[in-house]
């Protein structure tokens, strides 16, 4: 059983013998949400799991546009091809020197190839094939011994931490040997010979030719074809032919270590984007908890107290601002709760006054005798029922000036030309009651841009009240003057001045101090309301009493002064 105990302007909760404020649990289901979350918001925040997905994304497309473009294996296969051309060249050299004995036009012989082919160390250098000058093969060290090859420095060391690189490899494999077992076969072992023989035309005609063969398991082979010569004569031909597997171990060693940097990289980024994340989720989530524990609550029409956002102002960055700007919206959401509240109490205190006022004279008026106070208890009804009229209309207009201000367009006008015709307007109502008005307002436009309608109605308000409270042979004062980038506009007059203690009071809602025979002729929001549109329009309004000196505020007021400031 949980009750509840009224405070002023907040709610407590009774927890068994506790009180426990709401702004408490507020803050208690807040600190519990950070708890579940942690440091680590992937498994809750989509926010944080973006960060991370995004920024693994971007690495893996630069590694795997690296690793398709392969920039390393061409630069090596052109190296490659350029190193085969004069190994090609050297052997061919050979040969030609062993025809120094031959007759005149005589070309190479098997006899003599075979005399030679074992004399060559070729090591890295691949197999030779040898033809005669019909194209026909007659010697070739494909299959014969051969001299071993000299080991090159580092490759077997870097192939043995090949790790990422020999796993990708074997998944490589094992899809391409998924896709031959469910196709046509695998492709059959490649015939030096016969690929040599297809390009030893170029040769025989004296030219060096370059080509390459890429099988289906990923094998390079080179060819380079080049002529024997001897006196400038052809007399045969000969083909290089070299496997690309120290290309492919040296490519896979400067892929791995690609790999290598780039798992270093994900795992670098992985720990960023968290770092980020939980700067960036862990905030908005506290945020948006905020917001969220104030709806559910207020769904359930449970009172919370008032929800605080966090304070994340000091923040140099957005959520900052967001922070800084919902606890402004916030604030000033309760601000207007707290005035609408205060203003449905006015509005109470005052329609109370008058119904009171209306009940006696209707109870009185069921006794009275005489027709001179019958007369009189109905004046006082009249009288009453005007100022509730009064009273409502007022308030009607106050209550909708917000959303009317918000909805009205502002528009450029001017100034003086309004002041005026107010004062051509009002300066007659003034005469009549034998006040002098005088207007002093300069010769040039003064162009605001607001609501005109608006305005005039603020000085509609000052004016008629200098008027009300001046009498016979006083005078009301109206002047304009322009200051840099704002315009006071003031109203004064020779009245009786405003009380030391109404001047912090006379722009409050309903506050009200006239003359005995003016009682009841105003509701008290006319300043009120004033001061809302001069603040709607980024200006200021202040009441003062003139005095003969400002050297002695004891001495007794000439008359009263509102000063009006507006942006132009």
């Amino acid at each position: 059983m949980r009750d509840t105990k009224a405070t002023a302007g907040n709610t407590e909760v009774l927890l068994g013998e506790d009180w426990v404020s709401p702004q408490t649990s507020v803050d208690a289901e807040l600190r519990e949400g950070r708890k579940r979350r942690g440091w680590i918001t992937t498994n809750r925040s989509p926010l944080a799991r973006k960060i991370i997905i995004f920024n693994i994304l971007g690495l893996v497309v630069l590694v795997a546009g690296v690793l398709y473009l392969n920039p390393f294996r061409e630069s090596l296969m052109f190296q490659r091809e350029r190193n085969l051309v004069t190994s090609a060249e050297l052997v061919a050299d050979v040969f030609e020197a062993s025809q120094l004995g031959a007759a005149p036009g005589e070309g190479l012989t098997a006899a003599r190839v075979n005399e030679v082919l074992p004399l060559l160390n070729l090591r890295n250098a691949g197999e030779v094939i040898v033809f005669d000058r019909d194209g026909a093969s007659i010697g070739s060290t494909i299959g014969g011994p051969q001299a071993p090859a000299l080991p090159v420095v580092g490759i077997e060391r870097e192939l043995g931490t090949t790790i990422i690189s020999d796993g990708l490899s074997r998944a490589w494999g094992a899809l391409a040997g998924f896709l031959a077992s469910t196709g046509d076969g695998a492709k059959e072992p490649l015939d030096a010979e016969r690929e040599a023989r297809a390009l030893i035309g170029d040769a025989l005609a004296g030219r060096t030719r370059i080509a390459s063969s890429h099988d289906r398991q990923g094998t390079d082979t080179f060819f380079v074809t080049t002529p024997v010569l001897v006196g400038g004569e052809v007399v045969g031909a000969l083909a290089v032919v070299s496997e690309g597997s120290i290309i492919d171990a040296l490519v896979r060693s400067e892929r791995e270590q690609i790999l290598q940097v780039f798992v270093l990289a994900i795992l670098v980024s992985i720990g960023l984007s968290l770092l980020l994340a939980s700067t960036i989720a862990n905030p908005l989530a506290d945020l948006a908890a905020a917001a969220e524990i104030g709806r559910d609550r207020n769904s359930r029409k449970v009172n919370p107290g008032r929800v605080r956002i966090p304070d994340l102002s000091a923040r140099p960055d957005e959520i900052g601002r967001l922070s800084k700007a919902l606890r402004g919206m916030v604030a000033a959401l309760y601000d207007r709760i707290d005035a609408n509240e205060q203003f449905a109490a006015d509005v109470a205190h005052e329609i109370k006054n008058p119904l009171a006022s209306l009940r006696s004279a209707i109870g009185s008026l069921r006794f009275v005798k005489k027709e001179e106070q019958h007369d009189k208890l109905l004046d006082v009804i009249e009288h009453d029922v005007r100022r509730l009229d009064r009273l409502v209309s007022d308030i009607s207009n106050a209550s909708r000036l917000d959303s009317e201000l918000v909805k009205e367009e502002e528009e450029p006008f001017d100034l003086l030309h309004m002041l005026r015709n107010l004062a051509e307007y009002l300066g007659n109502e003034a005469h009549q009651k034998g006040v002098d008005f005088i207007t002093d307002l300069p010769a040039e436009a003064i162009r605001i841009n607001g609501l005109e309608a608006r305005l005039a109605q603020v000085f509609v308000n000052l004016i008629t009240n200098a008027i009300s409270f001046c009498d016979e042979g006083d005078a009301i004062r109206v002047w304009a003057r322009q200051r840099e980038n704002r315009v006071l506009v003031v109203v004064e007059d020779t009245g009786p001045g405003i009380p030391e203690e109404a001047l912090t009071k006379i722009f409050n809602r309903f506050y009200s101090q006239r003359p005995e025979n003016q009682f009841g002729n105003n509701s008290g929001l006319g300043l009120a309301i004033s001061k809302q549109i001069v603040e709607a329009h980024g200006g200021v309004i202040w009441a003062e009493n003139i005095r003969p000196t400002d050297a002695d505020i004891t001495s007794e007021p000439l008359g009263a002064r509102f000063v009006v400031g507006l942006p132009v």
